[in-house]
Order: structure tokens, then sequence, then C-alpha cells
């Protein structure tokens, strides 16, 4: 009885959030596919057209709908926010989007002298290098490159790194707490590697982030960069000062 009693104390928009959310979740929904129209909305949970329209508009708010004029109301693209330093499983969780990952490639290499620098390490330390293609409702995101100390993070190599956060593994594994990251930003083409595993054409402009993670000791811990699909998907940065 309390949890009826509690259902009905939800308001009838947000219950048609919720709905909406959990079928974007479950991959029902994908970016781009097109969201029930305001009257059929207020139809199939017979409620008011202003009822409706306001689980649009709040949904529309928040970046998980988009509605366009004339054509109607769709699933917004993943929107990527920089004003908080997330790993990709975090943020596509709290956009809710189903998470995924593609680990594409995994070693131990000693001949990556300018990144063991970046790292102030010996120029022929052994470095881990792990490649995962980033999945969005089962369709390519990003591809991402990182590299730490192989001695620092014996073991890496066999975690399971394409179905949880490597920030999560980080701390909980090894003890190392996420502090700020120094990031570049720029575009690139796609090379066919990179466009054979993000399903584009070769040379198509890929947006790239090259980041610098840092500890809550300050010192630098890891260094990679994502190749992401800026046609497909939208940066939002907010900036504070």
């Amino acid at each position: 009885m309390r949890a009826m009693s509690k259902k009905r104390n939800v308001p009838a928009y947000q219950m048609i959030q919720s709905t909406i959310r959990k079928r974007i979740k479950s991959g029902e929904l994908r970016p781009g596919d097109t969201v029930a129209s305001e009257r059929d909305l207020a139809r199939i949970h017979q409620v008011s057209l202003m009822t409706a329209r306001h689980a649009l508009a709040s949904l529309e708010r928040e970046g998980v709908v988009e509605r366009r004029r004339g054509a109607g109301t769709f699933v917004s693209p993943p929107k990527i926010h920089f004003n908080k330093l997330m790993s990709y499983t975090e943020l596509m969780a709290s956009r809710g989007f189903p998470v995924h990952s593609k680990v594409v490639h995994s070693s131990v290499l000693d001949n990556e002298s300018e990144i063991a620098n970046r790292l102030s390490l010996p120029p022929v330390s052994p470095l881990i290098k792990v490649e995962r293609v980033r999945l969005v409702a089962g369709e390519p995101f990003a591809l991402e490159t990182f590299f730490l100390s192989a001695k620092e993070f014996k073991g890496l190599t066999a975690a399971p790194l394409g179905r949880g956060s490597l920030f999560a593994t980080l701390e909980l594994e090894y003890g190392v707490q996420l502090a700020y990251a120094d990031e570049e930003i720029d575009v690139t083409a796609a090379e066919p590697r990179a466009a054979k595993l993000l399903a584009v054409p070769e040379s198509s402009p890929l947006l790239r982030i090259s980041q610098l993670f840092y500890s809550a000791k300050g010192r630098a811990f890891m260094y990679g960069w994502g190749l992401y699909l800026p046609g497909r998907h939208m940066l939002v940065i907010r900036r504070f000062r």
C-alpha cells in the first residue's frame, strides 16, 4: 500500500519523464529518434496537454531531448560537459545513456620516451597503453588512448576496462585520487585505423582532446587523448570566473 501511495504522489509530468528516460536507457530510443508528441503523451498518460508540454520542456532544458519547430521532438545526442572532471562512464550515465566500452588494444611498451617524459619518468620506462572505443547506445562515440606507468599500475591490463570506469578502477584498486587535468583541444583528420574503429570515412574531422591527469598529490600519473565525432555529438564547455 505504501509503495502505491508513494507512486500516486509522484507528479504526472515526472512520470512521463521517467518513462522517456527508461526507454532511452534501455536503448529503445536512441539519439536522433523521435519522441512521442505532446498530444500523444497526453493521451497515453491520460494527462492534460499542458502537463505533457511541461514534461518535454523540462527534458529539453536538461538536454535529454530537443524540439525542432515543425518537425517534432527528438532524443538529443550526448553532450560533453567540461565544467566538472568526470569519467566517460559517469558522464554518460548522468545523461541516461547506455554505456559500453570495447578494448581494442592493451599492452606494455618501453619505447614511448616522449610520453614517459610527460609523466616525469625515465625515457625507457615501461608504460601501459590501452585503447578503447567508447560506445553510446551501441554506436561509436570516441576512441580513447591512454598511458600509465607499468610499474606503478601492475595488473591494470587485466582489469575489466571494457565494463567499468577507469577512474573508479584507479581509485579503488590503486588508491589514486584524481584532482585535475591539463587539456589541449584541437581538430584532426581520421587516420585509417581510427576511421575504421569509429565507422567514419578516412580523413573525417575529429575533435581531439589530449589530457594530462594529476593526482591529489600533484603528480602526473596518466596521459592520453580521445578522438570524438563532432558531427554526431555536441561539446558543451561551461567556464567559471
